[in-house]
């Protein structure tokens, strides 16, 4: 920790040195404020050590075998199983065996003042902060206070839950050994996604969909393929299902699930993929006039509604719970932190501005790293024809282009691109398919830049690469 016990005053101070907080550190640090940060847990956050860079670690050589496996001349290469251990090598690497001094060093050469213990509000922009050997430093913000404090997961309240020890994503994505049976019960993102690495490194999986289907939260036809191929790998996927109750009778025995058909279901781990919930219910709320484990609502510059100092920003805020979208908060924020603070006019005014986080409202992308990938970004059918707009739904099989048969013998994919038809804009764009993840930030752009369909024309496609779809979808609208 940087020895600045007496420097307790600062220009910002921020709580969470997740990737979100170390942004908003940056950006006010650039900006001249002096700024301290202040994480329980490590530098780096959920991101570095339980999700992203560990799951993203997991899964590539999955899809990359999976992508070889759809390969002439390879293929018969690649059929073998892979190499576990060194599989789960590359992750502790990834996550760099869950310590942070590389995260502190970077932190620290910002400028910021660094303190590692429990940060809470204790009033109008006063924080305390109880380090490990509880000792306890009192910090005061001339300008702002910074919630950065993330999520947590979700397990819900069944019979005998707690003494089954159930993963939530940090145990999945930081497990030192394959289980023989997992459970996954949820369909979203996490659940899919593990699903994948764990049916791919020799696991029996078995998911358990409360809902219709995968990925609900995108286009229906996302889940579908997916579902498609896990299925192929072997997978169990149940949708209309519930999990009722959980047992474990031995700590080294196996997890038996009830399911509300009546079934008994034996495994080995069982993992609860079903939501998030922020982290703030030890925050301090209370101190501010605020609710103790509520999200934080917020403008467009994340600040908390009805205060001047406070902000939250990232998962903390439920705009969009997303690293890269609590980066390019943090950004916003940092920007208008350093704005407010120089007595910027034009922050409060200029709704287009650095200081404001529109694409949260209508270009939020999104990849879901399964075998095939789907990718997304702005509104679905439905979620537009609910917002009132007047659109088409414009369909493509991404088999059907000519890069689609280069990168894989039996391509399977789908695109979809929702149009506004009084704009003649993009309102949403998805992607299912091997490879389509780095499409992605082609359909970011026009949704957020609201390219008009006639400008889309003279953005030419390379032959023969898979982005050739673009062109597809575009005479697909034309000619319909």
């Amino acid at each position: 920790m940087t020895d600045a016990s007496l420097n307790t005053e600062y220009d910002v101070v921020v709580i969470g040195a997740g990737p979100v907080g170390e942004n908003v550190a940056d950006r006010a640090r650039a900006a001249g404020l002096s700024t301290a940060v202040v994480e329980t847990e490590l530098v780096g956050g959920e991101c570095s050590y339980w999700a992203c860079m560990p799951s993203k670690a997991l899964l590539r050589p999955v899809v990359a075998r999976a992508d070889a496996r759809r390969v002439p001349g390879l293929s018969d290469a690649v059929q073998g199983p892979l190499e576990t251990a060194a599989v789960l090598a590359h992750r502790d690497d990834q996550a760099s065996h869950w310590k942070d001094d590389g995260q502190v060093a970077w932190l620290e050469g910002t400028g910021a003042d660094f303190y590692r213990g429990r940060g809470r509000l204790t009033g109008e922009k006063a924080v305390s902060v109880t380090a490990p050997d509880g000792t306890e430093h009192r910090l005061t913000a001339r300008q702002a206070v910074a919630v950065c404090t993330g999520s947590r997961a979700v397990v819900p309240a069944l019979p005998g839950v707690d003494g089954a020890r159930p993963w939530t994503s940090r145990e999945a994505t930081s497990a030192k050994k394959v289980p023989g049976r997992l459970v996954i019960v949820g369909g979203g993102v996490v659940g899919t996604e593990m699903a994948t690495v764990y049916q791919a490194l020799g696991a029996r999986v078995t998911m358990l969909i409360r809902g219709k289907g995968l990925l609900p939260k995108m286009e229906p036809f996302a889940g579908e393929l997916v579902a498609r191929a896990l299925g192929e790998a072997g997978a169990d996927i149940r949708t209309g299902v519930t999990a009722t109750s959980v047992r474990r009778t031995a700590p080294d025995g196996p997890v038996f699930v009830e399911v509300d058909d009546g079934e008994r279901i034996e495994a080995d781990e069982i993992l609860f993929a079903t939501g998030r919930a922020p982290r703030t219910d030890d925050l301090g709320l209370e101190t501010v006039g605020l609710t103790p484990g509520s999200w934080l609502t917020v403008d467009d510059s994340c600040r908390v509604d009805g205060t001047s100092w406070l902000y939250a920003v990232g998962d903390v805020n439920h705009r969009a719970l997303l690293t890269h979208q609590g980066k390019y908060q943090a950004r916003i924020a940092g920007a208008a932190i350093a704005a407010r603070a120089a007595g910027d006019p034009l922050l409060e005014t200029d709704r287009w501005s650095a200081h404001t986080a529109t694409a949260d409202h209508a270009a939020v992308p999104q990849v879901v790293f399964t075998d095939p990938e789907a990718a997304s970004v702005g509104l679905t059918l439905a979620e537009a024809e609910r917002a009132g707009h007047r659109v088409r739904a414009v369909d493509h099989d991404l088999a059907a282009v000519a890069g689609s048969g280069l990168y894989a013998d039996g391509y399977r994919g789908r695109a979809r691109m929702i149009v506004d038809l009084d704009r003649e804009i993009l309102l949403g764009v998805t992607f299912v398919g091997p490879g389509i993840g780095e499409l992605l930030h082609s359909a970011t752009v026009a949704v957020a830049g609201e390219v008009p369909i006639a400008r889309l024309w003279h953005a030419v496609p390379s032959y023969p690469t898979i982005s050739e779809i673009w062109l597809r979808l575009l005479e697909t609208y034309r000619d319909a």
